[in-house]
């Protein structure tokens, strides 16, 4: 060890040819060249790095240069295997890394632990479970250690997203092995949570290298929960083909359900939870990392350590319990630097939920588990830029006004003066002597007692009541941007006191400019709902020509029947219920959400014009669905046709008519929903035949099968024309 550390003092060691030789690149990327020196020169180091910024190189190459072995302690079996096939994919020899963790077999275990013994293992990974293990120690205690990396260091702290107990007691085992420096490593971790780690670990004066936790490729949105929510995911999946992405919802039961609504509209998706066998969970990842699905449907098992850079979405059905689980999850979108869209589904009402689950824990969680759904809470409900306020929260400044790249920049809210209140807020937390946190400032400003208040006498201040002109959600937004302006700060130790920073106190003897957004204007755009009754019994004789027009130039245009847009009936029913929302249009016969998405919107635009220039009253019980059409047996149909089993087998073990089962496929297939039945076609149909059949649907202007018969002639059964319009609609209209 001395003899590494001494050469690397000297300047004998050349960090770059090092780098070329173990690992093939040319340069390092970010500070990794430094964070590696610290650990080189025995310091202990702390590494705060976003998913995606080459965190593993920095213990990978000074292990492989170090003498001894180094210990990596990392908190998944998965995660640890990966990491080692990753390691020995750069070294001719396999010994060179290993894992030591409770899936090796008796006889695995002994030549893992020869290997380690004899010098041969430069890098091992330990689970913390297996650490703590007496022969373990035993076994470390013998051998020289060159350093301990702690991978995914987060888990240490109660104010962590992924809290491990286990992690709390590596200190102590560390030292009862043999001291040696400590490097922390981790993607998420607020001031708070860093200050945990180091002081757990012991390394309170650990060198500390911060990167930058903004990801300028990711696109932040929050969507309110509405009962359309489903379809509106399904649609946003159906209009990015072929591109990978993660849905994480709260618990399994959903998990299962919108895997299920997923695959019933035609999108490759597939589970992954904690209740499902180890066999089934490794496949699934498998599956996607491979691409052979799109989308995974998770809960926050899946993720921690999965090495997949072209993700392109991350959507949350429900908000996570904390900020640092939200930064983490949407963190796996757009790693290559590439597209990454984050759509959060939020509903105060969830974390209201996830709230009441802690009522068992003691009075320091519960104060801990509130204290990181109040900030989730306040960053979807805020009406600022989404990056400024996720930087700020983990202690890091964003100088730009508008970043261009988060819903609330995209579209922004007209903004108000607020010096004025910004200086009374400013005393109150002055008054108060900085020990108090948000809510309870807020309610000293709103004139609202409580017992604490009371208890305090605090209602007896001159400052009680002073801004109860205001509402409570204009005194929150003037808060979280004083803390992101650095006008307050946050007491990371003390549960969010409030403090003034030296700007906020020079800001209360000489107030600037201070503007806030407009809470009052938020809503504005959204359409109010429809009042009226009108009769809405019949047809629309001038507004179903134009669009019968519309379906001509667009079949046209995408080189298919006029039909295959949409049928008449759709048409009809267009022209007699007015649909102006893709949420309505859904709720016509015939369209589906594959269907809405690809045609819909020229159609909305027709028929919103010509409700607006004809003062038109629409009807105002357009029943919506709130979930795509989940039919057992049409989604066991899809699930069977998926599966490529035979449409008679699917009959009988149904208990239909065969007839019966073609007309469920044609309304699934009708309905927008993309299917292929050709493994099916190809056997009972000749070649030359499918082809003629589809060259008729291709160039004729109706889908009429009594049409087609009789201009096909009597060698074509209508099964057999049956079978191929279903192929075309699907190949070619969804």
């Amino acid at each position: 060890m001395e003899s590494t550390n001494e050469a690397y003092a000297m300047g004998s060691i050349d960090l770059t040819k090092a780098l070329k030789k173990h690992f093939g690149f040319d340069q390092f990327k970010g500070n990794q060249r430094e964070i590696i020196e610290s650990i080189l020169a025995g310091h202990d180091t702390f590494v705060l790095m976003p998913t995606g910024g080459g965190k593993s190189l920095c213990y990978q190459l000074p292990a492989l240069l170090m003498e001894g072995t180094a210990v990596i302690i990392s908190p998944l079996i998965a995660l640890m295997k990966n990491q080692v096939d990753a390691v020995r994919g750069f070294c001719e020899e396999d010994t060179i890394a290993h894992f030591l963790n409770s899936s090796l077999s008796r006889a695995k275990l002994e030549e893992v632990k020869e290997d380690v013994r004899q010098g041969r293992t430069k890098l091992l990974y330990v689970a913390p479970e297996s650490l703590h293990k007496k022969e373990n120690i035993k076994l470390l205690s013998e051998v020289p250690i060159s350093f301990y990396a702690v991978d995914e260091a987060h888990c240490i702290s109660e104010w962590g997203h992924d809290f491990r107990p286990e992690y709390r007691r590596i200190r102590s085992v560390v030292m009862e092995i043999a001291p040696r420096p400590i490097m922390a490593l981790t993607a998420t971790a607020t001031p708070k949570v860093q200050h945990d780690i180091m002081k757990n670990l012991g390394m309170e004066t650990a060198v500390v290298f911060q990167s930058s936790f903004n990801r300028p490729n990711l696109l932040y949105k929050i969507q309110p929960k509405t009962p359309e929510m489903e379809r509106e995911i399904v649609r946003f999946i159906l209009s990015n083909p072929k591109k990978s992405g993660i849905v994480y919802c709260m618990r399994r039961t959903q998990v299962m359900n919108f895997t299920e609504v997923l695959q019933a509209n035609g999108i490759k998706a597939l589970p992954y939870h904690a209740g499902l066998d180890t066999k089934e969970r490794a496949e699934n990842q498998d599956a996607f990392i491979e691409e052979r699905v799109d989308v995974i449907v998770a809960t926050i098992a899946f993720g921690m350590g999965i090495d997949k850079p072209d993700v392109r979405y991350v959507i949350h059905y429900d908000m996570p319990k904390s900020l640092e689980g939200y930064y983490q999850e949407t963190g796996r979108a757009g790693r290559d630097g590439g597209e990454g869209i984050c759509i959060a589904y939020y509903d105060h009402d969830d974390l209201e939920k996830l709230e009441r689950f802690t009522k068992g824990k003691s009075v320091a969680d519960q104060e801990i588990a509130r204290a990181l759904l109040r900030e989730t809470a306040d960053y979807a409900e805020t009406n600022i830029c989404r990056r400024s306020f996720l930087l700020n929260y983990f202690g890091e400044r964003y100088e730009a006004e508008n970043c261009g790249n988060c819903d609330n920049c995209l579209v922004p809210k007209n903004k108000v003066e607020a010096k004025e209140l910004l200086v009374n807020l400013l005393e109150v937390v002055s008054t108060l002597k900085e020990k108090f946190n948000t809510d309870y400032v807020i309610s000293i400003l709103r004139g609202e007692t409580n017992s604490d208040i009371e208890s305090f006498h605090h209602e007896e201040l001159d400052c009680f009541g002073s801004g109860q002109d205001h509402e409570e959600s204009t005194w929150t937004t003037i808060v979280r941007q004083a803390l992101i302006a650095g006008y307050l700060a946050k007491d990371v130790e003390n549960y969010g006191l409030l403090k003034l920073t030296p700007a906020g106190k020079k800001f209360m003897k000489k107030p600037t400019s201070f503007k806030i957004t407009d809470s009052e204007e938020e809503g504005e755009d959204q359409p109010a709902p429809s009042g009226g009754g009108g009769s809405g019994e019949s047809t629309d004789p001038v507004l179903f020509a134009i669009m019968k027009d519309l379906r001509k130039k667009m079949g046209q245009q995408n080189n298919v029947p006029p039909y295959v847009i949409f049928q008449d009936t759709s048409l009809e029913a267009m022209a007699t219920l007015y649909p102006i929302t893709m949420d309505e249009l859904q709720n016509i016969p015939g369209v589906g959400a594959g269907k809405a998405a690809r045609y819909g919107q020229k159609f909305l635009d027709v028929i919103r014009r010509h409700v607006e220039e004809n003062d038109i009253d629409r009807p105002a019980d357009i029943r919506v669905r709130t979930r795509p059409d989940k039919s057992k047996l049409k989604i066991n149909i899809i699930q069977q046709i998926d599966r490529k089993v035979a449409l008679d087998d699917i009959a009988i073990a149904l208990g239909l008519d065969f007839d019966v089962l073609i007309g469920e496929v044609e309304a699934i297939v009708y309905s927008g929903t993309r299917i292929n039945i050709n493994y099916f076609i190809e056997e009972v149909i000749d070649e030359d035949r499918i082809e003629d059949i589809y060259e008729y649907f291709k160039e004729s202007t109706t889908d009429d099968i009594n049409e087609a018969l009789s201009e096909l002639g009597n060698d074509y059964s209508e099964e057999e024309v049956r079978l191929v319009r279903i192929k075309f609609l699907s190949e070619l209209a969804n």
